[in-house]
């Protein structure tokens, strides 16, 4: 087998036969015997000719290109069960990871199907009416169903991410995530395919449970093994040897409740900023060089920059995608952007987020190891107490640098709308100054990126997860708690939806072995 890379015009899309001319070429045979080919990889290159650079795999005469072939699904009635706490991208995941090892999963999600789960995003966006069990972190899916769907990891230590990949484009995800550097699925898609998962699942003898907000996990002996009795506050309760806990990061309350049982928990760093909106002709025409044209796809950024020790960075970049509200709970304003698949809004944006770690915040200390977590929700409710609402505190990009009062703001997607406000003085003074610093820098790396016609609005907070929950790298266990399994970006361990589902496939292989 041999790979090389070949490149062709952005518009122009290479047959089997142009694969097999340059397989023959590379491989030194005639195109007709090249006994395999296939494009393993494709990126965009915009640096001069706009151009699809491709990776391909090739074998030569009595060779073969081995493929990852999935484990089956089994069906799982009457199996063991495992209780997996949380239904996002790390409980599906594990979920069907438990299907291949022939065990149960008895998913308790807090939030509600995909389908109900629509009309109180909705209301929110359009009544600014908050659910704090369904909204845009809790349901089923997770946060990522709702989001840009960005499975690009540079995680590589966790897993195969062609078990992800595979299993996403089995339950209706375009084959492109296969190859595509930087794959997306989009919010418009998102959604049929979660439920999909939750179909398998159930049609293999898993369980979904919907509206069961877990209140306590207790350990016992059921005369042979350890084992935990979970209870919601619906009332149930669940028994299994070995529970998943793939909460995500904001399930607050699961952290108050290890510290209630003295449990073992860490302090975590994470990033907070602003989110950044551009009109998305304008990325367009600095990433494209001025050569886009109609049908090119939305051009994307990624943005460093190192400040006061300190890293400053674009996250979670949408393309063609608009602002929404990530809240979990009245008197707070947190921000995060979606796109669908097409990436075709008007908008582009991004979190630009700095860095911050215990260090950074040293009136927090008396909070422990909620230090971050209660900076976290501060700087939040800070937000909403200027504007009494949803609407997000917003500047002009130039002003918010010069700390000058914007007059009048340029329209923006986020749909609960935007306030004009000091913004600079509403963040932490630290966070302000190394964004006010970066974002210059960004301009060096992206003329015109720098400019008045973009918005930045607060607050950017729902990153990572503030807090860790510890595990043994062995076991996968929390330390003296035999069969609990912390997973996922709640536990502090992922980052995005691709991370979070390898964390909860390690997991949950980690979990049968009991």
């Amino acid at each position: 087998m041999k790979e090389f890379d070949i490149a062709y015009p952005i518009r122009h899309t290479p047959s089997e036969a142009e694969l097999r001319q340059a397989a023959g070429r590379a491989l030194g045979v005639r195109p007709e015997r090249v006994a395999a080919v296939r494009i393993v990889r494709r990126s965009l290159d915009a640096r001069g000719e706009i151009l699809y650079r491709y990776r391909i795999q090739a074998a030569a005469p009595g060779e073969t290109l081995e493929d990852y072939i999935l484990p089956p699904y089994k069906d799982v009635r009457g199996a063991e069960p495992v209780i997996v706490i949380g239904g996002g991208p790390a409980g599906m995941f594990a979920s069907l990871r438990l299907l291949m090892e022939g065990r149960r999963p008895v998913i308790l999600e807090r939030g509600k199907d995909v389908h109900a789960r629509k009309a109180d995003i909705a209301a929110l966006n359009q009544q600014q009416r908050v659910n704090p069990e369904s909204n845009y972190c809790f349901g089923e899916g997770g946060a990522g169903t709702f989001s840009d769907g960005k499975l690009f990891t540079r995680s590589s230590k966790r897993g195969d991410l062609r078990e992800v990949l595979r299993q996403l484009v089995a339950f209706g995800a375009s084959e492109s995530i296969l190859t595509d550097a930087h794959p997306h699925i989009g919010s418009d898609a998102l959604p049929r395919i979660v439920e999909r998962i939750r179909q398998c699942i159930v049609e293999h003898g898993g369980e979904y449970h919907f509206g069961e907000k877990v209140k306590g996990l207790r350990p016992f002996s059921d005369g042979l093994h350890r084992a935990w009795r979970v209870s919601c506050e619906s009332g149930a309760s669940y028994k299994a040897r070995a529970v998943i806990l793939a909460t995500g990061h904001s399930s607050r309350d699961i952290y108050r409740y290890f510290a209630s049982q003295g449990w073992p928990l860490g302090c975590k760093g994470f990033a907070l900023g602003v989110r950044a909106e551009h009109p998305q002709s304008l990325i367009n025409q600095i990433q494209y060089h001025g050569k886009f044209q109609p049908g090119m796809p939305a051009a994307e950024y990624a943005l460093v920059e190192q400040v006061e020790g300190r890293g400053v960075f674009s996250f979670c970049m949408c393309p063609g995608g608009i602002l929404v509200p990530s809240v979990t709970a009245p008197g707070e304003v947190v921000l995060n952007g979606m796109s669908n698949s097409m990436r075709n809004s008007p908008w582009a944006n991004a979190g630009i987020v700095c860095s911050v770690e215990p260090g950074d915040v040293p009136d927090y200390d008396r909070y422990g190891v909620f230090a971050l977590l209660e900076f976290q929700h501060s700087v939040e409710q800070a937000m909403y107490a200027f504007t009494a609402s949803l609407r997000a505190p917003a500047q002009r990009l130039v002003d918010f640098c010069r700390k000058k009062d914007s007059q009048g703001l340029p329209r923006s997607s986020y749909q609960p709308g935007a306030v004009n406000a000091p913004l600079y003085e509403l963040l932490p003074g630290f966070v302000y100054e190394r964004l006010r610093v970066a974002f210059a820098a960004f301009d060096r790396k992206m003329k015109g990126y720098y400019t008045n016609d973009a918005l930045v609005l607060g607050v950017e907070s729902r990153t990572s997860s503030p807090v860790r929950i510890p595990r043994d790298p062995q076991t996968m266990c929390v330390p003296g708690l035999e069969g609990l399994y912390p997973c996922g970006e709640g536990a502090g361990y992922a980052g995005g939806i691709t991370s979070s589902a390898l964390d909860g496939i390690l997991v949950a292989a980690a979990a049968t072995t009991r």
